[in-house]
This record gives C-alpha cells, structure tokens and sequence, in this order.
C-alpha cells in the first residue's frame, strides 16, 4: 500500500481529476500547449518551402477497405523527403492517412491515435465508426487557425465498422467538416487523376487483391501527370504504403508482397502504358434478345 501510494505521488495531480473520456480535452485543461492547434501561429504565411505530402487513396472491397499512400513529400518544386509514411493505424479496425503539411499532419495522427486508446480505456469500449469520425474532424477543427497560415492537413479516415461489417471511408476539408465517400475516394495533389483510375478500376465486393492492385494503379496514374507524386522507386526499393482493414483487424502489407504488386504492375505498363482499360459499354446479359 505504502509503494501504491508513493508511486501515486509521483504522478502528476491532473491525472486523479475527473473528466470525460477525451485525451485532447484532458490536455485542453491541463496542457494546452501541447495541442498541435495551440502552437503560436506563424507571424506571415507560411510558404512552400514547408515540407507537405501527397497522395493517399482508398477504396472498399469485399471483406473491408484498402488506403494506400505515396511515399514522396514535396517543398515547392522539389523533393523534400523519398520514403515519407502517411498511412497509419488508428486502431484495430481502422486506418488514417494524411496530404499537406508533413509535420503537422504526423502530429495531428499522432494526437489521434492517443485519443482513440485512451477513449477505450477510460471507458472500456470503442468508439463507433462514426464515433472515431467525428472525433478526427473535433481535432482538425482545432488546427484550423495553423491551417489558414499555410500549415493545412487533409486527411482520409477508413474502417471496418463491426456494427453493419462492411468498410467506410470519410473525407474531410480544413475547417474539420467530415463527408462519408462511396466506395473509394482519394486526396492530395494527385487526387483528381487518382479518383479518375479508380472510377474506371472500382468494382462493387471485388476481392482483396484487386482492389489493392486497383489502389496501386490509382497511385501510379497520380504519379504519372502529378509531379508532387511520387511512383515506384525500384532502384531505392521505396514503394507505396499499403494497409487493409477487415474484420480481424487492422494489416499492413508486408514490403515484399507490395514489391512483388508493382512489379506486376510495372510488366503491364510496358506493354500498355496509360495501364488498364474499362469497357466502353457493360457486356449484353446472357439471354437478351440480339
């Protein structure tokens, strides 16, 4: 009892106050200088000299949902960092990843993933699919105002919601507003031609392994007309990050089995190009009259 008691002692008085099950609040109260949002905002704009990456991608398949992220962050016209990661775990069934500025955008996942487990626990359980949402949009709302200075992040939240068992996917703009997507979405720099492949590539309840081959194309086509994109780097070994999200959980796939993805991928664009190809009308059914 005595050792308890000392070790009690030492912990901080804020910890044995009563509060919600909030960590960004307990910090709020407590430390409010350790909120990403509470930094002392740049006296000017910042430029673009700051490092900022780009382009994640996901898209739902049958058992749950795929983001995937390039590698590339980007200062102005030139490559600031090759092998930059902005895909994460949030958790056991869900996924973030995040565009614009690297740094704010690492702590701000950071302070996410924090929120998350100390949710569950405070009160032994876990939040909702839309829950998490929303907390993710409470936490880029704080930002807003390093945000407005030049320092925005974007980011693309997608789980496995175990109350109805299948994936979604939520986007979100820098004021913290949250819209659930359909099927896939993508953002950064690259995201219109990456959007662009994936409405081609989508199918409704396509197995895993297409619907990660179809992230991967969405990327490579990114990469191919967006500068700040980064494809495939074979010589350095440096590939996209890949996670997928089911029912058993959060995983992310192993490097070698992406490298072994891309090289498909690659032996395909020798020969075509401009990549994979949807047909221009859906096949007649079987039986209708000709």
């Amino acid at each position: 009892m005595g050792t308890e008691q000392a070790g009690a002692e030492r912990l901080p008085h804020a910890l044995f106050v009563p509060g919600n099950s909030s960590f960004t609040d307990f910090l709020g109260a407590h430390a409010p200088q350790l909120l990403p949002g509470n930094l002392t905002p740049p006296g000017t704009p910042v430029t673009d000299e700051a490092p900022h990456g780009t382009t994640i991608v996901a898209t739902t398949y049958a058992d749950g949902v795929v983001m995937a992220g390039d590698r590339r962050a980007t200062a102005g016209h030139l490559i600031a960092v090759r092998d930059v990661e902005k895909v994460f775990q949030a958790d056991e069934h869900s996924v973030v990843g995040f565009a614009g500025s690297a740094g704010m955008g690492a702590e701000l996942i950071k302070l996410f993933q924090v929120e998350l487990e100390h949710y569950e626990k405070l009160e032994g359980t876990v939040l909702s699919i839309e829950g998490k949402a929303n907390r993710l949009g409470m936490l880029l709302r704080s930002n807003l105002g390093l945000a407005m200075q030049g320092l925005a992040v974007v980011p693309l939240f997608a789980g496995y919601d175990l109350e109805t068992n299948h994936g979604r996917i939520y986007s979100y703009d820098v004021t913290g507003g949250r819209y659930e997507e359909r099927d896939f979405h993508s953002i950064g720099s690259g995201s219109p031609f990456a959007r662009g492949a994936l409405k081609k590539l989508f199918r409704v309840g396509a197995p895993q392994e297409d619907a990660v081959a179809a992230c991967l194309q969405a990327l490579y086509d990114a990469a191919d007309d967006d500068s700040a994109t980064g494809g495939p780097d074979v010589t350095r070994r440096i590939y996209p990050l890949v996670a997928t999200v089911s029912e058993a959980g959060f995983h992310r796939l192993p490097e070698s089995e992406v490298a072994a993805l891309v090289e498909r991928l690659l032996t395909g664009r020798m020969h075509s190009p401009d990549g994979p190809t949807a047909p221009v009308l859906p096949e007649p059914e079987s039986g209708a009259a000709s």
